[in-house]
């Protein structure tokens, strides 16, 4: 819980840098609003390649008539949020993201990976992460500053942005307001949305 000045500060004197919420509410904890793709490069994969397969992701959306909103995480990778339908629980949520994670990983090895296990990974690929959607983890918010060496702020961000390519270290704190002040909030669109149709990813098996 947060937003008031007075928890800010008090979360500011703990040292407490990232902001990293549940997906859900405190009258309904088990209910997500919204579920996120979480795009983790290796060492080896270089920014570009977590650009590309935020494309992938955003055409597998497209495919189930979904829209994804995207973000930098304020670190190395990128976070892509899709909001949910009233009432939907962790775990519906989490079966959604994991079939467009896997389509991804399918249609594109040599790039993306849902393996979990990190050694299992090759050190050039974008582990396209849907498990942050378990009930109880926490995901950095929109507009979080995170503990990077360049001063990262979570930034929502434009898909022709993504499509022309950005430097995710433009992203930082000190350059946050200016953004906002020019292109508003970019997240806005998420919180207005009525949801995706879940029942949508049902076209991928026939």
């Amino acid at each position: 819980m947060g937003g008031s000045l007075k928890t800010l500060l008090y979360m500011t004197q703990l040292a407490a840098i990232s902001q990293d919420p549940w997906f859900s509410r405190v009258q309904s904890p088990g209910i997500a609003d919204h579920v996120a793709i979480d795009l983790d490069p290796m060492p080896d994969a270089p920014f570009s390649r977590v650009l590309e397969v935020a494309r992938w992701v955003r055409d597998e959306l497209a495919t189930l008539g979904a829209t994804g909103y995207p973000k930098t995480s304020g670190a190395d990778g990128l976070h892509i949020f899709i909001p949910l339908p009233p009432g939907t629980p962790y775990e519906a949520g989490l079966i959604y993201c994991q079939i467009v994670a896997t389509m991804v990983a399918t249609k594109h090895a040599k790039a993306a990976t849902v393996e979990r296990a990190v050694r299992a990974r090759r050190a050039d690929v974008v582990y396209v992460d849907y498990l942050q959607n378990i009930e109880g983890k926490t995901l950095a918010c929109a507009y979080s500053a995170r503990a990077s060496d360049y001063a990262g702020a979570s930034t929502p961000l434009t898909w022709d942005e993504i499509d022309g390519g950005i430097d995710r270290r433009d992203f930082t704190i000190r350059t946050l307001p200016a953004r906002l002040q020019q292109v508003g909030d970019l997240w806005a669109p998420l919180l207005k949305s009525k949801g995706v149709k879940l029942r949508a990813v049902e076209r991928y098996g026939r």
